[in-house]
């Protein structure tokens, strides 16, 4: 049996001046605290219905939460807190999600709108991948309020758009690249931004640098200067794009011409694109220069088999 105080709701005074609404019913309880007494006593009638449903305890921040968008905002307040940094590409994802689904309320996020979202992303040109990175951070989304906040949502609705999706041929892995772009392409890209008046940014020498190191453009442009060792001609990328390790990946790389580079590309060929590449020279003479070694590496192979 249970006292009146505890249908209630028990209201300790804290130390600190502040009141507790606690609400316990058979073991399982919620508690919120607040800086004046009457406010506990309005919040604690609306936590009773919750235990009894047995959902989760509404933290503060949720409590007025009614739309996407506010979810959204829940999420990157709390990642903010925590000092866990969000990615250049969720950032955009969540920015987009929130301009297109942030006005629907929770309960309006059902599996019907999600597919005709979907639609319409693959109407504008959004490819599978694209559209399931967007279903990622939508899940997250929803899954980070329920788990953390306990605000009372399903994330069912997400999955069975996705498998819609999927069977539609909306989503899916993207297409594996099997070439590498040509040097004319290559030389037409670099002509084309070196010849715009508006451009300052060496960025023909940035392409030849990342054709030689395999580096991606964020972590080519996050370099400092503390990051080279002139000594050991070593440099340090820091937080290297992965999957799973978002902070904390760091690698070194090796700018000796005479030591094999140690990225996906590593061979003679990128040594001499790096060269080139140091000197300020043409792609195209990079270009000769590293077919002209591949020729004579070849060349030496046939003679080593020959019986």
């Amino acid at each position: 049996m249970h006292t009146p105080r505890t249908r209630r709701g028990h209201l300790p005074k804290l130390k600190s001046g502040s009141w507790r609404a606690r609400i316990r019913r058979n073991g399982p309880h919620v508690g919120e605290t607040f800086r004046r007494r009457r406010d506990a006593e309005a919040r604690a009638p609306g936590m009773e219905p919750r235990i009894e449903r047995r959902e989760p305890a509404v933290t503060r921040k949720s409590r007025d939460v009614k739309r996407f968008r506010d979810l959204v905002a829940l999420h990157r307040q709390d990642m903010a807190e925590v000092g866990m940094r969000i990615g250049r590409s969720k950032d955009f994802g969540l920015t987009a999600l929130d301009e297109r689904l942030g006005a629907l309320e929770i309960a309006d996020l059902d599996r019907e709108r999600l597919i005709k979202y979907g639609k319409d992303r693959a109407k504008e040109g959004a490819g599978p991948v694209t559209i399931g990175m967007d279903f990622e951070y939508i899940k997250t989304v929803l899954s980070h309020a329920a788990a953390v906040h306990g605000v009372t949502l399903s994330t069912e609705p997400v999955d069975l758009a996705r498998i819609a999706l999927e069977r539609l041929g909306l989503i899916g892995k993207g297409k594996e690249r099997d070439r590498r772009p040509t040097q004319d392409e290559l030389d037409r890209i670099i002509t084309a931004l070196d010849q715009n008046p508006r451009q300052s940014i060496p960025v023909g020498r940035i392409v030849r640098f990342a054709v030689a190191t395999a580096m991606r453009q964020e972590e080519i442009c996050r370099v400092e200067w503390r990051d080279f060792d002139p000594r050991t001609r070593m440099l340090l990328i820091r937080n290297r794009k992965d999957p799973r390790r978002k902070d904390g990946n760091d690698q070194r790389l090796s700018l000796r011409l005479d030591q094999r580079p140690a990225t996906p590309c590593a061979g003679p060929a990128a040594r001499l694109q790096l060269r080139k590449a140091a000197q300020g020279a043409s792609v195209q003479d990079a270009a000769r220069s590293a077919q002209a070694h591949q020729r004579r590496k070849a060349g030496a192979v046939r003679s080593s088999t020959k019986p």
